[in-house]
């Protein structure tokens, strides 16, 4: 049975999303598409990563029609807050859009980069909210226009993939990692 009521169709790129200046107080607003495009505009942004009772991560892969590092592994989910949204709220929703799951999530820190996808020709330039939780119960259930694959690994087995084959994942996992694992006490740098 599907549902009854068809989903509007969203265009993410037209979305806005808050410019932020060099110490992450907002300064205005432009569409997604706009603050990509070389040499990008800082924004907000949030990286979510959860882990399970075992301590494995859970990662995703992105969507092929991803307009940004499109097929690499990244962390569970990520985006962008509208213009003054609390960026928790922000980070439930993606949590919820792209895998179907809920958790408490609690910000870990904040990863300020920049990194150009020669594919693609776009540019992530983010003031980047990493928030953390642990999913208890729940299996994801991906957007296949988000998420190509998602996997359960161990925090060792990452760490030794990153170093071997580190074109395979997006340029901010090993960021966000480090700040995730110093939140969550383990002390132990992924890069």
């Amino acid at each position: 049975m599907t549902d009854s009521i068809a989903q509007p169709i969203i265009d993410r790129e037209a979305l806005l999303i808050e410019l932020v200046d060099e110490t992450g107080h907002a300064v205005g607003a432009c569409p997604v598409a706009e603050a990509h495009q070389a040499p990008g505009r800082l924004h907000r942004a949030f990286s979510v990563l959860l882990f399970d009772t075992a301590g494995r991560v859970l990662l995703q892969q992105r969507a092929a029609a991803k307009t940004r590092f499109p097929s690499l592994w990244a962390n569970t989910c990520c985006g962008h807050p509208a213009p003054g949204e609390p960026v928790a709220t922000a980070a439930a929703r993606r949590l919820s859009e792209e895998l179907g799951l809920t958790a408490v999530l609690t910000e870990a820190g904040i990863y300020r980069y920049r990194a150009e996808d020669l594919r693609t020709r776009r540019v992530e330039f983010e003031w980047d909210h990493v928030l953390i939780g642990q999913l208890d119960v729940g299996t994801p259930r991906p957007d296949p226009d988000e998420v190509a694959d998602y996997a359960w690994v161990q925090l060792d087995a990452l760490r030794d993939a990153l170093a071997s084959d580190p074109d395979a994942y997006t340029p901010w996992l090993a960021g966000v990692l480090d700040i995730a694992d110093h939140a969550r006490g383990t002390g132990t740098s992924l890069r």
